[in-house]
């Protein structure tokens, strides 16, 4: 009997529980090169062996491949966290020691935490959409967002953080997780998206309306403005500014903040630079009608926040977490509830313009598509 390619995909990320095992007891395993080595050389086998099961129904799209290893190092990002956390022993021990020691601190744990279950769940679902010749460029989209900022803040705190002097050879696995999502995203980008048919004329009405009547619309206008209010007072907090709101807000609400891990830091600094100009542009596309870059933007963006966000509250109240970077007990609450705003925002953006795209259509588009199908 043939086994369908999401399922050969699901188990050959499985041989990573028996391959890590296995490699932890091997005694080269301790030096820091033969890591690097036996890394590459783990994930160019797997890359054929991915080639060789696909040879008699190779699938149409290349990123099946990508998505497939993906898959297995996912995996390996899930023993990875489960074991610094006490959950299983055995896997990854020669790894963390000799390897990557920077993902045993809580920001590393949670980063592979959501590696081993939400990019892990978008990979498989991926794969599946691809073997059925399906459409997937929202999920790809969201993806992107998700892997690529939890890679720059990871590279980019690894070298800043306390850590710098620590680096070794394994690090350099981690340079592909970087590149080939920018490869793979031009890939998704270039797909037709899959919305529900329109008129011109029933988007013209929907842009016609003003924002008080679209009640979700002013609501996440709102929502915006607060974000970008907040993300720039981070920003400062996170720069070191001398004021005293400032200064009591990191001790009181965000001390994690000063962690000399550096990867919180560096994500308020992406935040500033990057998420703020997104933050802007989208407050400006929800009033000006016919911006249809708001239909990708929006998933990136919130792929980005999401898993951003679930690393940082995950960090900040670990227990491995010195006690004066954490979360102060009578704050909990607070820093919760404006984190998981910040974080829950975006999704909403998101699933606004995707489930109702009307006002973000080009008339002007809509009417040339119109024509076409009636010459046809």
């Amino acid at each position: 009997m043939k086994i369908p390619q999401p399922i050969w995909v699901f188990i050959l990320s499985l041989s990573a529980i028996p391959i890590t095992y296995t490699v932890n007891n091997i005694p080269a395993s301790e030096d820091p090169f033969a890591i690097l080595g036996i890394g590459v050389a783990v994930l160019v086998v797997l890359f054929f062996l991915v080639c060789f099961a696909a040879r008699s129904n190779p699938p149409q799209d290349p990123l099946f491949y990508m998505f497939t290893v993906f898959s297995f190092t996912c995996v390996i990002d899930l023993i990875i966290s489960l074991e610094q956390d006490g959950f299983i022993s055995g896997f990854m021990d020669f790894y963390i020691k000799e390897g990557e020691p920077y993902l045993r601190t809580p920001y590393g744990r949670m980063i592979c935490y959501w590696d081993g279950t939400v990019h892990y769940a978008l990979y498989l679902m991926m794969v599946t959409r691809i073997s059925k010749r399906q459409g997937y460029r929202s999920a790809g989209l969201y993806w992107l967002g998700s892997i690529l900022l939890s890679m720059i803040i990871f590279l980019a705190g690894n070298i800043v953080g306390k850590y710098g002097s620590d680096i070794r050879p394994a690090f350099l696995l981690n340079i592909p997780f970087l590149f080939l999502p920018v490869w793979a995203g031009v890939k998704v980008s270039e797909k037709p998206r899959t919305l529900t048919p329109r008129t011109a004329d029933e988007v013209a009405v929907e842009q016609q309306k003003l924002p008080h009547q679209r009640p979700l619309d002013l609501l996440l206008l709102i929502f915006l403005l607060s974000s970008i209010t907040y993300t720039l007072f981070r920003g400062f907090v996170a720069l070191d500014c001398p004021s005293e709101s400032c200064f009591n807000y990191i001790y009181q609400y965000e001390p994690y903040l000063k962690d000399p891990v550096a990867y919180p830091k560096v994500q308020m600094l992406v935040y500033l630079f990057y998420a703020l100009p997104l933050l802007c542009l989208f407050v400006y596309g929800l009033l000006k009608p016919g911006c249809s870059w708001m239909l990708d933007w929006t998933l990136v963006f919130a792929g980005a926040v999401a898993q951003a966000q679930f690393t940082h509250i995950g960090g900040s109240l670990h227990p491995w977490t010195p006690y004066t970077y954490r979360v102060p007990e009578e704050t909990v609450w607070p820093f919760l509830l404006m984190n998981l705003l910040y974080a829950v925002g975006p999704q909403i953006l998101a699933l606004r313009c995707l489930m109702h795209p009307e006002f973000f259509l080009s008339p002007a588009a809509l009417r040339e598509a119109d024509q076409d199908k009636k010459h046809k």
